[in-house]
C-alpha cells in the first residue's frame, strides 16, 4: 500500500482540480489554434455518439420491423439487449475513450497544449516566488525540455505512425480481454467468480493481498454491472495517464523497465489525478475538451513527481535518476495550499524575462 495509499490518492485528486485552474489561467491555452482544435473536438465529440448509436439504431430500426410480426409489449428482453449494447460500447470497450485518446496520433495540439502549459507552470512559478532568492527555487521544466526532440530519432525510435498502430494493438487487446471477462461472467455457477477474481489478481498487484481479498469478497456480491463499471474506470484511469504523460515520455526516454518502475512509485498520486479526468472525461460532447484540459494539467503534475530535466548534453543518465520519486513523502505531507514549497534546488535559473511569450511557438 505505500504506493497506493488513500493520502496519494487523495493529493492526485486535488492536483486534478491544481492542475485544470491553473491550466485555465494560462491566456495562451486559448489561442486561435487551440480554439479551432476546440471547434473540430467537439464535431469529433458528436461523431463520437453517433458512431456508438449505430449499431444500436441499427437494432432497434430491427425490432420494430420485427415488432409487426412479434408482440414485443409482453417482452423485456428487447430493451435489455439494446440497453446491453449500450453499456458494452460504453463501459466495457470504452469506445469514447479510445476515439479521444487516438486523437493524439492525429494532431500535435494534444503535444502544443502539454509544452505551453509547463511554459506558463514554470512562469507562474517564478512570478509566484519573484520575492525570494533565485538560487533556492526549482530549475526550469520549459525550458530545457524544449531543447529535447518530440519521439527522438526516428532512425532509432518509432514514428507517430508506428506508435499509432502500437497504440491501436493496445486497446486491441485490452478491448479483447474485457470482452472475454465481460462474456465469461455471464458462464452458470463459475461466472459470479470472475469478475471479482480479475479484481484480486489485478488489484493484488498493486495495493497487496489484504485490501485485494476485502474487494474480491465485495465483488462477490455486487451486481455485475457496478463492478464492470470499478475495474473499468481503474484500468481506463491508469491508461489515461500513459496517454497525458506522452509528451513527457516522449522526450525523456526510459527503457521499458524504467517505466515501469516510474509508474509504480507514482501509482497512487497518478490515480487519484487519471480518475479525477476520467470521470469528467464521461460527460458527452464536453469529454473531448476536458482531455485537453487534463492535459494541460499534466504539465503542472510533471513538475510536482519529477526533478527539473539537464540539457540533452547532460541527461544520458537523468531517466534512471527519475525512477524513483525522491521527495515522495516530503510532497504528499504539503498542506494544499502550499503544493509549490518542496520543489527547491540550489541551481541558477533562468529570469522570467528570458522565456519565450505564452503566445509564441516552441522549438
Amino acid at each position: 500500500m505505500s504506493n497506493f495509499d488513500p493520502n496519494a490518492i487523495l493529493r492526485g485528486a486535488q492536483l486534478t482540480v491544481v492542475g485544470a485552474y491553473r491550466a485555465l489561467q494560462n491566456p495562451g491555452l486559448f489561442k486561435y489554434e487551440h480554439y479551432r482544435q476546440a471547434a473540430i473536438a467537439v464535431l469529433a465529440g458528436i461523431l463520437i455518439r453517433f458512431i456508438i448509436a449505430v449499431p444500436i439504431i441499427a437494432v432497434k430500426a430491427i425490432l420494430w420491423a420485427c415488432s409487426f410480426l412479434v408482440d414485443f409489449d409482453s417482452m423485456t428482453w428487447d430493451d435489455k439487449l439494446v440497453g446491453g449494447l449500450d453499456f458494452i460500447a460504453n463501459s466495457v470497450l470504452q469506445v469514447p475513450f479510445f476515439l479521444m485518446s487516438l486523437m493524439r496520433y492525429i494532431t500535435p495540439t494534444l503535444d502544443h497544449m502539454f509544452m505551453d502549459s509547463l511554459q506558463w507552470v514554470d512562469q507562474t512559478y517564478y512570478a509566484k516566488h519573484k520575492s525570494e532568492n533565485p538560487k533556492t527555487l526549482r530549475a526550469t521544466y520549459y525550458a530545457e525540455l524544449r531543447m529535447y526532440q518530440a519521439h527522438g530519432d526516428t532512425s532509432k525510435h518509432r514514428k507517430p505512425m508506428d506508435a499509432a498502430i502500437a497504440f491501436l494493438m493496445r486497446f486491441g487487446r485490452r478491448a479483447g480481454i474485457s470482452l472475454a471477462i465481460y462474456a465469461l461472467s455471464y458462464l452458470p455457477v463459475v461466472g459470479r467468480f470472475v469478475l471479482p477474481a480479475a479484481s484480486f489478481y489485478t488489484f493484488n498487484k498493486a495495493v497487496g493481498p489484504v485490501p485485494a481479498t476485502v474487494i474480491f469478497g465485495s465483488g462477490v456480491f455486487l451486481p455485475r454491472r457496478y463492478l464492470i463499471v470499478f475495474l473499468q474506470s481503474y484500468f481506463s484511469s491508469r491508461s489515461l495517464m500513459r496517454e497525458l504523460l506522452e509528451p513527457y515520455f516522449s522526450r525523456i526516454k526510459f527503457t521499458k523497465e524504467q517505466k515501469k518502475h516510474w509508474f509504480h512509485d507514482r501509482e497512487g498520486v497518478l490515480f487519484g489525478f487519471g480518475v479525477g479526468f476520467y470521470i469528467f472525461l464521461k460527460i458527452p460532447l464536453l469529454g473531448v475538451l476536458i482531455y485537453g484540459i487534463a492535459e494541460a494539467s499534466t504539465a503542472y503534475l510533471i513538475t510536482k513527481i519529477t526533478d527539473p530535466p539537464p540539457p540533452p548534453a547532460y541527461g544520458e543518465n537523468f531517466a534512471e535518476s527519475q525512477v524513483t520519486w525522491k521527495n515522495k513523502q516530503e510532497f504528499l505531507k504539503l498542506p494544499l495550499h502550499n503544493l509549490d514549497a518542496n520543489n527547491a534546488e540550489t541551481v541558477e535559473k533562468k529570469p522570467i524575462e528570458n522565456f519565450d511569450s505564452p503566445g509564441k511557438k516552441f522549438s
